[in-house]
């Protein structure tokens, strides 16, 4: 491995190819060693998502678990923020999912959550990296000592308990909801969740198929979703990803309603009532400035931190903080979460929706977003624009000229070879024209 193993959501690559059973098993081995030290027979929780390589990556998975004498509990499709809730609900020492996420079918990925239910730090994984190059040669036990694989669908009730208790006493009765599932984790525990709570459910893209996942559907494109909205007179429309810890939501005119809109919508509510500690809502580098200055208005800041709902989660653990999120729809809340989940921020605003009487276009009004233009450029190596004067040069002098009513942000993505270059700024020409001029260095240094 030349390159650090883990990136910001776990262990990503196309399937069978980046990421073989090989180093799957490899990562079980490395994980059941280091979550299992001084235990006899740690517990695991192993869940995933429905794309087609899932149940091959879990045999090597599990099989590496049980190697090192883990118990492996397996409750099947499950939504990435379930296993987190499982995990701690029940005291297992770690979780692990088996997802992509957002990525189409052929990509597949494993991440980790310690036995309090939250993502690892970068210092854990980095522990695991050094153990997966050294996997074959660690400890295994034999006879009585080796470890068991078992089926656990039920564990699933353990999740779908939970999130209905973050909405209770409030009775969804009366409402028209949408759900596209993304063919994903969430097709049949989602549709189930809300008709449990009260409302009609209208179902869309809940049929998976291994390799229909997020294709042309869900919180990436949600069209179709916001039509089925208008069509039906729905009160709010929920398209959610493959894992289901992200969702882009839309209101009753079939308007798109992201993450910005969300963190806000709550973060108010909860500040109205004296439940917003620290006064603040924490997001990303990509939330609109038009979320900030809409907070400001109400007395409450904004906290910015890298591209990543694990940093956001670590922030708020940090400093307290109940709420945060990120735009594509990552949305944490403290006392209720230890992750994103898709499941339970639609709940949370359905929430507030019963206790105002507003529809969610009126929610959703209280912000003017700034235009906001975000580029993806294919490249062959996703960090030489850190160092390369040119291109940094390039960079300043856009900034430059948006004399402090904007922003420019330049990163690397953390699981596919795209940088990603964003300008923000009141001028919609002045947003298009900096980030092609951004963009169109980085194409000719480094595009693909």
């Amino acid at each position: 491995m030349s390159h650090r193993l883990f990136g910001t959501d776990g262990v990503r690559g196309v399937a069978n190819t980046e990421l073989t059973p090989m180093l799957a098993m490899r990562l079980g081995l490395a994980a059941g060693s280091y979550f299992g030290r001084g235990k006899e027979h740690p517990v695991f929780v192993v869940g995933g998502d429905s794309r087609l390589s899932g149940p091959m990556l879990e045999s090597a998975l599990a099989s590496g678990l049980s190697a090192t004498g883990v118990r492996v509990l397996a409750p099947g499709l499950l939504p990435t923020p379930a296993v987190a809730c499982i995990t701690r609900e029940i005291g297992a020492d770690a979780g692990v999912v088996i997802s992509a996420s957002h990525n189409p079918f052929q990509d597949n990925g494993i991440k980790f959550f310690g036995p309090d239910g939250f993502k690892l730090e970068d210092a854990i994984e980095d522990e695991l990296e050094e153990l997966v190059k050294k996997a074959f040669d660690l400890p295994r036990p034999a006879g009585a000592g080796v470890g068991q694989i078992r089926r656990e669908p039920s564990l699933t009730d353990y999740y779908a308990r939970h999130v209905e208790e973050t909405i209770r006493p409030v009775s969804l009765e009366g409402l028209k909801v949408v759900i596209d599932g993304a063919n994903g984790a969430a097709s049949e525990l989602a549709p189930r969740i809300f008709a449990d709570l009260g409302a009609t459910v209208v179902s869309m893209n809940c049929i998976p198929n291994g390799i229909n996942i997020n294709h042309n559907c869900g919180a990436l494109h949600p069209e179709a979703m916001q039509e089925c909205v208008r069509l039906e007179g729905a009160d709010v429309g929920i398209a959610l990803d493959g894992d289901a810890d992200r969702l882009i939501l839309s209101d009753e005119n079939g308007c798109n309603v992201d993450g910005d809109r969300v963190m806000g919508i709550v973060g108010m509510d909860m500040a109205e009532r004296g439940e917003l500690a620290g006064g603040a809502v924490v997001a990303t580098v990509m939330s609109n400035m038009g979320l900030e200055v809409a907070l400001r208005r109400k007395g409450i800041a904004l906290v910015r931190t890298n591209v990543g709902d694990r940093y956001v989660s670590e922030r708020m653990r940090r400093d307290g903080y109940v709420i945060g999120g990120e735009k594509s729809g990552h949305l944490i809340f403290g006392n209720l979460t230890t992750t994103g989940d898709g499941i339970v921020t639609a709940l949370q605003i359905l929430k507030v929706m019963r206790r105002t009487g507003k529809k969610l276009s009126s929610l959703a009004s209280f912000m003017t977003e700034y235009p906001q233009l975000l580029v993806n450029i294919r490249v062959t190596d996703r960090q030489a624009w850190e160092k390369d004067v040119d291109f940094q040069r390039v960079v300043a002098e856009a900034e430059k000229l948006l004399e402090g009513e904007g922003r420019i942000n330049v990163r690397a993505s953390g699981t596919e070879k795209l940088l990603r270059v964003m300008v923000e700024a009141p001028d919609p020409d002045q947003v298009r024209s900096l980030a092609e001029r951004v963009a169109g260095v980085a194409r000719e240094k480094w595009g693909v």
